[in-house]
């Protein structure tokens, strides 16, 4: 009975999280789940307190990047690449759809896919505006697609691959060998896949005569900020250093730099600030560390194990399209911190662990519930005043996602 309370609470909590009943926010739905589950004394006090210790890089990490990103965006800097990127497309829409998706892969890549679906979002969303795009739906869909689909170029791309690895993060030389191939198959094939499916929508007119707004001296310090950071958490990963403090740290100095120099009020950079992921991403762990208590996560260790001594290539592929599906019914966040627990409990071989993360970084493409970016980016977009349906977003996933997939697991072989 015990174990069943445990599982209905859980599944209550990651349900509010995915569909925010009631528009409640997604926080509240985790955090108040995980807070049930221990008044109501299925775990312990000390369990909750465990489950929230294990978050404690992810945290960190989260805030140095939220930090450094609204103040990249309080400072137009993203507006201003996004309406260079559109006066360079010299009015041709093919172009300014290859312009957009590599600003989405430098700012995914080097500041996480969060950051690119709340602040790559907006400045898309008005430099298309100001060029006159009658049917912006495929710039814009570039923001939630690449922010997955680039979400292992590095092991700072996705708050993901820091809850899959914990403390066991491979260092950067081992990383870049590891997942380099799957991420050129990945942001490759998502290119032309999702390129292929908006072919008609990209033969209209893109103005040319685009407004670039003035970098500020604000603007131009956080981009050597965020050049520093990428550097230093790139030198922490190549000496297997976690990533948490080294983000939170150059974060919070970058944003002071900039807020200093600039004379602003700090609050303003604060309240920009998306801090209840923090509260979601500690409930969740507590709602997994509550799910470990029914033996799922021992379950899921001895399924994959003895399956990889049968054979490591039906596990590798089995695991990776699990997990990617899975992802889109529960979110890739939960199911990251269940693989992650699976993966970090038990030694598996590499080829499967590499699936597993890919399964869970480039799954959330199918739906627009996959992942917490795509959340935030449907967020993004209907405060510009767009809206794209589940079922619209689905027809397109169904396919990028899907040949994306197969491609970047079955790179692994190569």
């Amino acid at each position: 009975m015990t174990h069943l309370a445990i599982w209905i609470i859980s599944f209550l909590a990651i349900a509010g999280v995915i569909i925010r009943p009631f528009k409640m926010a997604e926080a509240i739905w985790a955090a108040g789940g995980a807070i049930l589950l221990v008044v109501s004394g299925l775990i312990s006090p000390s369990e909750g307190i465990r489950g929230i210790a294990k978050g404690a890089d992810v945290y960190l990490f989260l805030t140095g990047m939220m930090l450094l990103a609204e103040t990249a965006r309080e400072e137009k800097l993203f507006d201003w690449l996004a309406a260079h990127a559109t006066r360079l497309a010299k009015g041709s829409p093919k172009r300014l759809f290859i312009l957009i998706y590599g600003v989405g892969i430098v700012v995914t890549a080097f500041l996480s896919n969060d950051a690119t679906a709340v602040v790559l979002t907006p400045a898309v969303a008005a430099a298309v505006k100001a060029a006159k795009v009658d049917k912006p739906l495929p710039y814009l869909l570039i923001c939630a697609f690449i922010a997955n689909a680039a979400s292992f170029v590095l092991p700072i791309s996705n708050p993901a691959n820091l809850v899959i690895y914990g403390s066991h993060m491979p260092p950067l030389l081992q990383w870049l060998p590891q997942y380099m191939l799957p991420s050129l198959f990945s942001i490759g094939v998502t290119f032309w896949m999702l390129r292929f499916t908006q072919r008609k929508a990209l033969q209209q007119k893109v103005g040319t005569h685009v407004p670039i707004p003035n970098l500020s001296q604000g603007g131009k310090t956080a981009i050597v900020g965020i050049a520093a950071t990428a550097i230093i958490l790139l030198v922490s990963s190549a000496l297997d250093i976690q990533l948490g403090l080294p983000t939170a740290i150059t974060g919070i100095l970058t944003s002071a730099i900039v807020i200093i120099r600039a004379k602003k009020n700090p609050w303003i950079v604060i309240k920009g600030v998306s801090w209840s992921v923090i509260p979601l991403v500690a409930g969740l762990f507590v709602v997994v560390e509550a799910l470990n208590k029914t033996g799922m996560t021992q379950a899921i260790t001895h399924f994959l194990h003895q399956s990889a001594l049968h054979s490591v290539t039906v596990t590798a592929w089995g695991s990776g399209l699990i997990t990617a599906f899975a992802a889109n019914l529960m979110n890739n966040l939960p199911m990251g911190l269940i693989a992650g627990n699976a993966v970090q409990a038990g030694h598996l071989p590499e080829m499967v662990k590499s699936a597993i993360l890919i399964g869970v970084d480039l799954g959330p493409n199918l739906s627009i519930t996959g992942s917490l970016a795509t959340i935030l980016w449907l967020v993004a977009l209907r405060r510009e005043g767009q809206y794209v349906s589940a079922w619209t977003f689905l027809k397109i996933g169904s396919l990028v996602m899907t040949v994306a997939l197969l491609c970047a697991i079955g790179s692994l072989w190569l």
